[in-house]
């Protein structure tokens, strides 16, 4: 029954303080800082020591609000962010941060400021929070976290995944490491080595030699890009045309689609177009497999579409219709960026063209080694995708339940029958 648990101030089951602003901050995690400084929109640099070692809860004072963060290890919150942190024994910590959840949005209503966003600590102690029995607090938490807890083992395994195809990539096709380590009498027939398989012996050769692109190994070529993938861009159907966009069914991906992900996948879009608004974009529909570049503020944005989707402008898209596989190109994007953007150009924002994109220099590998890194690197690539579905099934699971186990409205014997039902 939806209200029936007790609401309460936030000020009178947690403690609410200031952030301060650290001495110290570097744009990016250093030897010397790796504890995250996190403000009121989020992650913002790093900094050498923690004000926190944990378990509090984190959402903007000024600037950005309505947003919530809770860092799981030692953190540092900024000047404009307040800090929340359980002080009544009646409560549990993890269900503050869902009860929070739900009702944090509110405090961008809360807005004191003019210029600049603003609320203070009294503002945001006067919010109210769910505070049912603790019984039911913790098997409340209890269920969310283990949705939360399945979507955060997938984003580590990710991690890996996407670490082993990188270090695959580099070993292989720009260190030649295989090629190298035959060459020194480092490796032999039949000896396996660490990321040297026997069984990988013959793939490779047992020399370099010299190319337009420096040493490459013996047998394989040097091409372009552009000879070995096509090339394509997209557009903008107009918006003040409802007929492409009302009841749109396609989907049609801007950069920040992109820029979002928290992994090369893309399985939908924030926007969808018709049949008539896919008929003004000259590349139309891509298919599933498409490489996404993004080309212009910012260039760095990478994706595997895994819809077929048209793209604006803002994009080069690869389509691998030739011998380099998907896999490949993505990683070839992320080894070679500096070189993307140091082909760009613009006055008011840098962007990197087709006809500036298609010349620059690939190494493309023998039929055999190709196979074989698509086979061991696809695999990767696979999982990945897979792990991203699930997550992202469990996220929108989360999302459902989360407002409605706060309110009372779902129960935790319903909530638990309802997960059992779809083997969770």
């Amino acid at each position: 029954m939806g209200g029936e648990w007790q609401e309460v101030p936030l000020l009178k089951v947690a403690r609410i303080s200031s952030g301060k602003r650290p001495s110290l901050v570097s744009k990016d995690a250093t030897l010397d800082c790796q504890v995250p400084v996190i403000g009121g929109g989020g992650p913002s640099g790093y900094t050498d020591s923690p004000l926190f070692d944990g378990g509090v809860l984190i959402t903007g004072r000024v600037g950005t609000l309505g947003k919530l963060f809770a860092p799981s290890g030692p953190c540092w919150p900024s000047d404009n962010a307040l800090v929340i942190q359980p002080s009544s024994r009646e409560t549990d910590a993890r269900f503050l941060r869902y009860a929070l959840q739900h009702v944090i949005a509110a405090t961008a209503g809360m807005n004191r400021g003019a210029a600049n966003p603003l609320i203070t600590q009294g503002d945001l102690g006067r919010l109210a929070v769910s505070h049912p029995p603790l019984p039911e607090q913790r098997a409340i938490a209890h269920i969310l976290g283990t949705l939360d807890d399945k979507i955060e083992l997938n984003r580590r395994q990710n991690e890996t995944l996407e670490a082993m195809a990188r270090a695959l990539f580099r070993a292989w096709f720009v260190d030649f490491e295989p090629v190298r380590a035959k060459m020194e009498g480092r490796w032999r027939r039949g000896q396996s080595l660490p990321g040297l398989p026997a069984h990988l012996y013959d793939l490779f050769p047992d020399r370099l030699v010299e190319s337009e692109l420096g040493e490459i190994p013996e047998g394989w070529r040097h091409s372009t890009i552009g000879e070995e993938v096509t090339v394509c861009g997209g557009s903008t159907p107009s918006t003040k045309e409802p007929e492409f966009w009302e009841g749109g069914q396609h989907c049609w991906a801007t950069p920040k689609d992109l820029s979002a992900l928290k992994f090369p996948v893309l399985l939908d879009t924030d926007r969808k177009i018709t049949d008539a608004g896919l008929a003004k974009i000259s590349s139309g529909l891509l298919p599933v497999g498409t490489v996404l570049l993004s080309s212009r503020a910012p260039i760095g944005y990478l994706a595997i579409a895994e819809v077929p989707t048209a793209i604006n402008q803002g994009f080069i898209a690869m389509k691998c219709d030739g011998a380099l596989p998907n896999v490949l190109v993505l990683l070839w994007c992320k080894e070679n960026m500096d070189a993307i953007v140091g082909n760009a150009n613009g006055s008011t924002f840098l962007e990197i063209s087709k006809s500036n994109f298609r010349p620059l220099r690939v190494v493309v590998p023998s039929d055999q080694a190709l196979t074989n890194f698509t086979k061991m690197a696809g695999s990767f690539y696979r999982q990945l995708v897979e792990n991203e579905r699930e997550s992202r099934t469990l996220a929108a699971l989360r999302d459902t339940l989360l407002p409605k186990l706060i309110s009372g409205e779902l129960r935790v014997k319903d909530a638990e029958a309802f997960l059992q039902g779809r083997g969770l």
